[in-house]
């Protein structure tokens, strides 16, 4: 009986005890003051970017057709040519032998057509007294035509060997730059062999790989103007396209496009980018402020339909004219909080900041 008696007493102290405590509500977040903005849901021109690579608008491999040992390059990489400048001379002895052996023929070719026809007219007058034969006649004519095609031959073997001959001294064939010498004096030059690379001075073409679904999206065609950024170049510039290949590359898929840069002051070789607008796509813009970082994550804070601060991580798009493009985390319409420094306590009052 006395332990009934212990236990209930023990039981009626608990109960006082816990009857006297207080719970504490936890504190609320503190309140946040910021300007706001509504999400814009918007259709957004799709920019495709391409790279490529700027050539020059003019490019040549120079070469020569005689075969013989280089005696001098007079030009270096960067220099400015003109037309008719000389760029290798090669030894012109074994072409000048050519020009003189194919000279030789045609004077003798010329000798025999000389004598060829005085013969045929020599049968010409004896056929008209019956004094020759019909086929001496026709054999007479025979030898005078084979000794005419033989000077023709000649006198064209002549052309060629001359025109050889002249390309002992290579030249350039239009206004432009060196860009690259690719023999020096004691190399031997062979036909096909290139020499020198020259590049047009002014005039530049970037060169960009299109895949068949952006050509088609974008209605690509020649004439049209494009977007291009020049890495290195302080600003975006207006190019247009000049040249489209007819048909898709068939193991890349893609066409070839040459986009004019006129007047752009750029060395070939650099690379670039084009940009193609491929058609509208829907997608959300809020301001550039309203899209903070937080642990390797883009957050964007929204207002609730009880003015309370609720944090979003969204996914981000390209930006244009201060706005930024949400490609996830946000369907429109929301009011988000804008030019915030870190992220509030989630669930805390909002009050918007006036202007």
């Amino acid at each position: 009986m006395k332990f009934w008696k212990h236990a209930l007493a023990v039981l009626a102290l608990s109960a006082a005890a816990c009857g006297g405590r207080h719970e504490t509500k936890p504190a609320a977040p503190a309140p946040v003051t910021a300007a706001v903005a509504t999400a814009e849901a918007d259709d957004l021109e799709t920019r495709v970017e391409l790279y490529g690579t700027v050539e020059a608008a003019r490019t040549a491999a120079i070469s020569s057709r005689v075969m013989a040992n280089v005696v001098s390059v007079p030009v270096k990489p960067g220099d400015l040519v003109s037309p008719g400048d000389v760029l290798v001379e090669i030894d012109p002895a074994t072409a000048k032998g050519q020009e003189s052996q194919a000279k030789g023929a045609l004077a003798q070719a010329r000798a025999a057509l000389a004598m060829a026809e005085r013969n045929y007219q020599r049968y010409q007058a004896l056929a008209k007294s019956d004094s020759a034969s019909e086929l001496e006649l026709d054999m007479a004519r025979m030898q005078y035509e084979q000794a005419k095609g033989a000077v023709q031959q000649g006198e064209g073997a002549v052309e060629a060997a001359s025109s050889v001959a002249r390309e002992s001294r290579v030249t350039a064939p239009f206004a432009g730059r060196i860009a690259a010498r690719m023999v020096e004096p004691g190399d031997f030059a062979a036909p096909g062999r290139p020499l020198v690379m020259l590049e047009s001075a002014v005039g530049r073409r970037l060169v960009v790989p299109v895949p068949a679904s952006t050509a088609a999206a974008s209605g690509l065609r020649t004439g049209q103007h494009v977007a291009v950024r020049i890495d290195g170049a302080p600003a975006e510039m207006t190019g247009v396209v000049a040249e489209l290949s007819p048909g898709a590359d068939p193991a890349s898929h893609t066409f070839t496009a040459k986009i004019d840069l006129p007047g752009a002051p750029v060395a070939a070789g650099l690379t670039g980018r084009a940009y193609l607008d491929a058609g509208k796509r829907k997608t959300v813009l809020v301001p550039e402020s309203a899209v903070l970082r937080s642990g390797g994550l883009s957050m964007v804070v929204t207002r609730d339909a009880e003015g309370k601060a609720r944090s979003r991580a969204v996914t981000t798009g390209d930006v244009r004219d201060g706005k930024i493009e949400i490609l996830s985390g946000l369907s429109g319409g929301e009011t988000v909080l804008v030019s915030l420094k870190t992220l509030p306590a989630d669930g805390a009052a909002v009050t918007e900041a006036t202007k």
